[in-house]
């Protein structure tokens, strides 16, 4: 990314050759290739045990009760961490503002980032839509907005446990994996590629079961943390 920036900036600038020459002189080069196959190489050798993963969620809602509802938040959505914030106090927020519906789409049971741009469609991640438990949506609604996430993980460390809110993201991907496409846990993690297909002709609306079928994924995750 950065080898990407410096390269339009010099093309701005009219430098490029001599830019490209710079690259050359000392030996820097492209990884990106490279550093996908390490991630993929990462996540087989870390070979994480879904169960350990349970098992901590379910530590962390013991010894923090206070977020025991913003856990199973996490654990149903497969938001990253910082977009989990915002979204569980936004539901807090428009709820107690009687505007709950602006944000939460109660007859289809999900919530709509993609209406709050500033806070969702950020460049690179991206937050478009989340189904939710109308029951889950209740219980945030009553709940204390949780603080920054840089405090949440603080406050999950300092109870003496490891933090793996990035774990819970790929649990989710995992478990949604028996009951989605790859094109349709993309978007409900709000990868939206580049290719043809995604950007031209892929409209989730028109799939009629996808909410059954994410709810068969949830029901299963539910299950392990009841």
């Amino acid at each position: 990314m950065v080898l990407a920036g410096l390269s339009a900036l010099a093309k701005y600038l009219g430098i490029y050759n001599q830019w490209k020459e710079s690259v050359q002189r000392y030996g820097i080069k492209w990884i990106g290739v490279e550093t996908k196959d390490k991630r993929i190489i990462q996540r087989l050798t870390k070979a994480i045990d879904i169960n350990d993963v349970y098992d901590w969620i379910k530590s962390v809602k013991e010894a923090r009760m206070e977020l025991s509802v913003f856990m199973d938040f996490m654990a149903l959505t497969g938001l990253r961490l910082v977009e989990a914030v915002e979204s569980f106090n936004l539901i807090i927020k428009l709820a107690k503002e009687g505007k709950l519906s602006e944000y939460y789409d109660s007859e289809k049971e999900v919530l709509e980032h993609y209406k709050f741009r500033e806070l969702f469609l950020r460049k690179g991640k991206k937050a478009l839509i989340s189904f939710v438990p109308k029951e889950l949506v209740q219980r945030i609604s009553q709940s204390v907005p949780v603080k920054t996430a840089n405090c949440i993980d603080k406050t999950v460390r300092n109870s003496g446990l490891h933090s793996r809110f990035s774990d819970l993201r790929e649990f989710h991907g995992s478990i949604m994996t028996k009951y989605l496409n790859q094109n349709e846990i993309d978007f409900i993690h709000g990868r939206i590629g580049t290719s043809t297909f995604m950007a031209n002709y892929y409209n989730p609306l028109w799939i009629s079961d996808l909410k059954q079928r994410v709810f068969k994924g949830i029901a299963e995750i539910e299950a392990k943390l009841s």
